[in-house]
């Protein structure tokens, strides 16, 4: 019995390995478009209903977070779905690893946004750039097992971040502050995946 579990778990630390070292192609270009589409949706909501979010902060808060809710719930399903149909046998081990590289920004974004709320409401306008800082982390992160011209979405979610916070005032929550950073980078994130996809497609 000794050596079943040992040989199981060779088998198991042998499969992480593999998942690992091949590239994700879980992630569905449409889906990712079309969250960058309900962001711009999203912003044009608030510049409607919400013109003065500096003395509505929840409303505002409300509005984001719903629209990073859909978006991951989009993503995460389409993933799942589309995971198990391309990396097949593989499908969990490459999920995992793709839940992995993001989760730790994920957590620091909501932790860090509690904390704002709770302790520091004067610093509440830094949120939507810290938001994109820290996205660009799980990008980054993430950009070891997804084609390297991801590093460019990274890299425009911080600049637009830092971008934001260099406003250092209410301006940083426009509406459009969110709308144009997350609406651009993720049809970036779309395009790449796009032409990456297609490139392997021609070569093989």
């Amino acid at each position: 019995m000794n050596d079943l579990n040992k040989a199981l778990g060779d088998i198991s630390s042998i499969r992480r390995q593999v998942a690992r070292s091949t590239e994700f192609r879980g992630y569905g270009t449409a889906t990712l478009a079309a969250t960058g589409g309900i962001a711009i949706l999203a912003a044009g909501a608030q510049a409607l209903w919400l013109p003065d979010p500096t003395n509505r902060i929840a409303a505002y808060l409300a509005i984001w977070l719903s629209t990073a809710v859909l978006s991951a719930a989009l993503i995460g399903v389409q993933m799942v779905t589309r995971t198990h149909r391309v990396h097949s046998g593989m499908a969990d081990e490459m999920i995992w690893m793709a839940v992995e590289q993001f989760l730790p920004a994920v957590g620091a974004g909501a932790l860090l946004t509690i904390v704002l709320v709770g302790s520091v409401p004067s610093a509440l306008w830094m949120i939507p750039g810290l938001w994109q800082v820290i996205f660009s982390l799980g990008v980054f992160s993430s950009c070891r097992f997804l084609p390297r011209p991801m590093v460019a979405a990274g890299v425009w979610y911080l600049l637009s971040g830092l971008t934001c916070i260099t406003l250092a005032d209410g301006r940083a929550l426009s509406p459009w502050a969110m709308g144009v950073p997350y609406g651009t980078g993720q049809l970036l994130v779309a395009r790449i995946l796009f032409f990456t996809a297609q490139q392997g497609s021609d070569e093989s």
